[in-house]
C-alpha cells in the first residue's frame, strides 16, 4: 500500500514538471514569434497549468474510470475557486478588472451550467461524443475571445527568454511525455488505493487527485499574488476553470463517452453557488476587490466541503 502512495507522488511530480516544461517551452516559442505576452498568460499558461487535469481525466476516461474523470475536474475547480483564490486573497486582497467582473466570471458560470445540463439531460447520465465536441468548440471560442481581447489591449512584445527554438520544442515534447506518464501512474495507483481501502473513486478524485493536479495553479497564483500581480492570480484560476470544463471534459468525452454519476450533482451545485458568490463579490461592500474576509470565507468553505465528503465516505 505504501508503495502505491510513492508511485502517486512520482506521478504528481511528473505532472507538475511536465506542466512546467510545457508552459516554458510554449511561452518561449510564442515570444520568439512575437506573440503578445497577454495571449501567453491567458491561453498558454492557463492551458499549461490545466495539463495535469487533462492527462488524468483523459487517461481515466479511456481506461473506464468515469468517476475519476469527472471528479478530478469538479474537485480541481472547487479547489481552484475556494482554496487557491481564498489563500491568495488572504495573502493580499485581489482586485478585479472590469473584463473579469463583466464577462469572464459569467463565462465560468455558463461553463458550469452547460456541464451540469450535459450530465443530466438524458436517462443514461452520459456526456456523449457530440456533447464533448460542443465543449471543445466552446474552448476554441474562448481562446479566440482571449486573443482578440489581448490584441485590443496589449501591443508590447516580450522576447526576454534566450532559449533556442529547438530547445523550446524539446521542452514541449518532454512536457507532454511527462504529463502522459504521470497521468497514467496517478490514475492507476489512486484507483488501487481506493479499491484496497474500500473508498469510492469519487472521494479519491475530488480530494487527493483534484488537489494535487491543482498544484500548478496554486504555485502560479500564490507566487503572482506575493509579487503583487493579482491579475495573473485571478486570470490563471478563471482560465483554468473554463479550460477544465470546456477543453478537458470535452476532449475526454470525444475519446470515450463519460458515464456520469448523479451523486456529483451536489459537488457541481456547490461549485456553481461558489462561482455565483465570487461573481457577485466585486459589486458589494468593498467594490472591485476580493477581501481577506472573503478569502477566509472561501477557505473555510473548502475545509468544510472536504470534511463533509470524508465524513460521508466513512
Amino acid at each position: 500500500m505504501f508503495s502505491y502512495f510513492l508511485f502517486i507522488v512520482l506521478g504528481f511530480f511528473l505532472l507538475i514538471k511536465g506542466a512546467d516544461y510545457l508552459v516554458d517551452g510554449a511561452s518561449s516559442i510564442a515570444e520568439k514569434f512575437h506573440i503578445p505576452t497577454m495571449i501567453i498568460g491567458l491561453t498558454i499558461v492557463a492551458i499549461g497549468t490545466s495539463m495535469p487535469e487533462l492527462m488524468v481525466s483523459l487517461t481515466a476516461s479511456i481506461k473506464g474510470s468515469p468517476d475519476m474523470s469527472i471528479g478530478n475536474i469538479v474537485g480541481s475547480n472547487i479547489a481552484n475557486l475556494f482554496l487557491i483564490l481564498g489563500i491568495c486573497s488572504l495573502i493580499k486582497p485581489l482586485k478585479f478588472q472590469k473584463e473579469t467582473e463583466n464577462i469572464q466570471n459569467w463565462i465560468t458560470i455558463f461553463a458550469e451550467l452547460i456541464l451540469l445540463f450535459f450530465c443530466n439531460n438524458n436517462s443514461n447520465y452520459t456526456i456523449t461524443n457530440f456533447e464533448g465536441g460542443i465543449l471543445v468548440f466552446l474552448a476554441f471560442l474562448f481562446i479566440i475571445y482571449n486573443i482578440n481581447n489581448a490584441k485590443n489591449n496589449l501591443l508590447e512584445f516580450n522576447d526576454s527568454k534566450n532559449i533556442s527554438i529547438l530547445k523550446s520544442f524539446f521542452a514541449i515534447i518532454l512536457g507532454i511525455f511527462s504529463l502522459k506518464i504521470g497521468g497514467d501512474v496517478v490514475v492507476k495507483y489512486a484507483s488501487r488505493i481506493a479499491c484496497n481501502l474500500g473508498v469510492s473513486e469519487k472521494i479519491i478524485s475530488i480530494t487527493i487527485v483534484a488537489l494535487a493536479t491543482s498544484l500548478p495553479e496554486l504555485i502560479t497564483s500564490v507566487t503572482a499574488t506575493i509579487k503583487g500581480d493579482t491579475d495573473m492570480a485571478i486570470g490563471n484560476i478563471i482560465g483554468s476553470q473554463i479550460f477544465n470544463i470546456f477543453l478537458i471534459i470535452g476532449a475526454s468525452a470525444i475519446f470515450s463517452p463519460i458515464k456520469y454519476s448523479y451523486f456529483y450533482n451536489f459537488d457541481m451545485l456547490f461549485l456553481l453557488v461558489g462561482s455565483i458568490i465570487f461573481a457577485i463579490i466585486p459589486f458589494i461592500r468593498k467594490k472591485h476587490y476580493m477581501t481577506r474576509l472573503n478569502g477566509l470565507f472561501f477557505t473555510i468553505s473548502y475545509i468544510i466541503y472536504i470534511s463533509y465528503n470524508v465524513f460521508m465516505a466513512s
